[in-house]
Formats: structure tokens, sequence, C-alpha cells
């Protein structure tokens, strides 16, 4: 399977999301079940990219994929060094809430792609409704060590996940 080159918005009609396996179940779940709900609830957008060829059922397969919704952290969830320089109330956040790869593409850098193509919409969408940081909740060590490269730092556990943020000033750095 090969892929094509550009994401697009998540479309039930086009995308097979049945045929997509990275190896976590929940993000399988999430791509199969839930992704096209949230979106229409206007929860968060789902990007995919698709394969290049689709499948019999006229269907493409979906290699990768990442999803993105708007949030907000406390103040007092930052470093003091960095919450000291903000407003008391919630900071507005945009959420990578999730993030996978198909497992026939693991070890082929297609993580790292679409991470930085889920940044560049992120910045993009920044320009017009700003927001201080990205967050991004690990599901394993392995994704925790996999944000790490990309110059996310640890923030705080929530519900036995680590999460991690990069601030936009940084994100900026790798657009601008």
């Amino acid at each position: 399977m090969s892929y094509s080159k550009i994401f697009k918005e998540l479309d039930k009609s086009q995308h097979d999301r049945a045929s997509f396996d990275c190896g976590e179940k929940e993000l399988n779940n999430f791509i199969q079940t839930q992704a096209a709900k949230h979106m229409q609830a206007g929860i968060s957008r789902t990007m995919v990219l698709p394969a290049s060829v689709p499948l019999p059922n006229q269907k493409y397969p979906i290699c990768s994929f990442y999803s993105i919704a708007p949030s907000s952290i406390r103040r007092d969830r930052l470093p003091q060094s960095m919450a000291k320089k903000l407003p008391r109330y919630p900071v507005p956040v945009f959420l990578l809430a999730q993030l996978a790869v198909h497992k026939e593409f693991h070890g082929s850098g297609l993580g790292k792609v679409s991470l930085i193509k889920a940044l560049g919409y992120l910045w993009e969408i920044n320009s017009h409704m700003r927001a201080y940081a990205i967050v991004v909740d690990c599901l394993t060590e392995q994704a925790e060590s996999f944000y790490t490269k990309f110059g996310f730092e640890v923030l705080c556990e929530i519900n036995g996940r680590v999460r991690m943020f990069i601030p936009m000033k940084t994100v900026s750095q790798l657009f601008t």
C-alpha cells in the first residue's frame, strides 16, 4: 500500500475506517467508531492520509490520521516560569487528541510526517484563533519518547497518562 501526499478531512463515504490498524486498540477504535461522530458533533476534526489506491469497496484505506480539538489548561498545570506570565483563568491550547500510523508504515517516518502536518495545520489555525500551546496525552512510553524528539515537554499526568506540551512560540520556529 502506498499513500497519497495530501491529508484530507475524514469522510466516511471515501475512507475505509474498518481496515485501519495501528496496533493500539484505543486508536483503532477511535478512527473506526468515534472520529466521524466527534466531527459531526463539532468537538474535533480528524484528518487522514489515504492510500493512493482504493480497495475493492472503492474506499481508500487510511495510512495515517490525526485528530485535533480546542481545549484549555489551568495555569497551575504549567511550569512556574511560564505560569507567572499568564492570566489566572484557563489558558487556551490545542489538543492533538489522536495521532496514529497504520502498522504497515511503522518505522517508515510517516509518524514524523503526520506530526509535522498536524503541527503545521494547528499553526495555520493559530493565525486565526490563538492558543498558548499544543498538548498531547501519551498512551504509551513509546509515544512519550516520540513526542520528546520533537520538542514536547512533560506537563503533568492526567488519568494515568503523561500529558505533554509544546508552546506555540516553539512551533512557530518550525514554520516561519
